[in-house]
């Protein structure tokens, strides 16, 4: 595999994963910087809270595309370890985004997009954990942290190539980095709850 040949992508990817549709969606649509209302976030969970479910669906869509073509991108330059290497620079862009300061996203959403682009029989076993758990708790944060521990653990359990286990690795371990604050408030019982306002 020519790696100069894959570079260009992974900048690609890196670039695509930093489009911040939060603060676009929240600003162009609705004239509300979503970094300054609710936990300050610009993921689709935070615009849920402060604009409603239309922005926060059409946030998630954008979070969740970007991801999969990152993915889709690498695998037709380079297979799997293109698909990872894009999958990643994704997911760090989605993190850490160029377009607003290396501010970013909890990583969820394209996370998402990722691991259905890569390994959808992973994403079919832990989106019904995600669903159970938040459903018994209201806490999305509490799901996502359970599915960023346990998707590299799915990976290597249902026999995916070792790049991908890699790339689920990654992907869920800048989702928990992104998630401190979140841990913290859940262990101390201050997490908001889904459908708890906005502040």
């Amino acid at each position: 595999m020519g790696w100069g040949r894959l570079v260009p992508f992974v900048i690609l990817s890196y670039f695509l994963g930093s489009i911040p549709f939060g603060y676009i969606v929240g600003k162009y649509w609705k004239g509300v910087d979503v970094r300054r209302r609710g936990s300050g976030n610009i993921g689709a969970t935070n615009v849920l809270r402060v604009l409603g479910p239309g922005p926060a669906l059409a946030v998630l869509a954008g979070d969740v595309g970007k991801g999969a073509l990152g993915v889709c991108m690498g695998q037709a330059v380079a297979g799997t370890v293109g698909a990872a290497a894009c999958g990643i620079a994704a997911a760090v862009g989605g993190a850490w985004s160029i377009f607003i300061g290396f501010g970013g996203g909890k990583g969820m959403g394209v996370g998402s997009g990722i691991v259905l682009a890569s390994m959808p029989v992973v994403a079919l076993v832990l989106a019904p954990i995600w669903a159970v758990l938040v459903a018994l708790t209201r806490y999305v944060s509490l799901g996502s942290v359970v599915i960023s521990v346990l998707a590299p653990v799915a990976a290597y359990l249902l026999g995916m190539p070792r790049e991908y286990v890699l790339l689920a690795a990654a992907v869920g371990g800048i989702a928990l980095v992104k998630h401190h604050s979140n841990i913290r408030r859940l262990v101390a019982g201050t997490e908001r709850r889904l459908g708890q306002p906005a502040d």
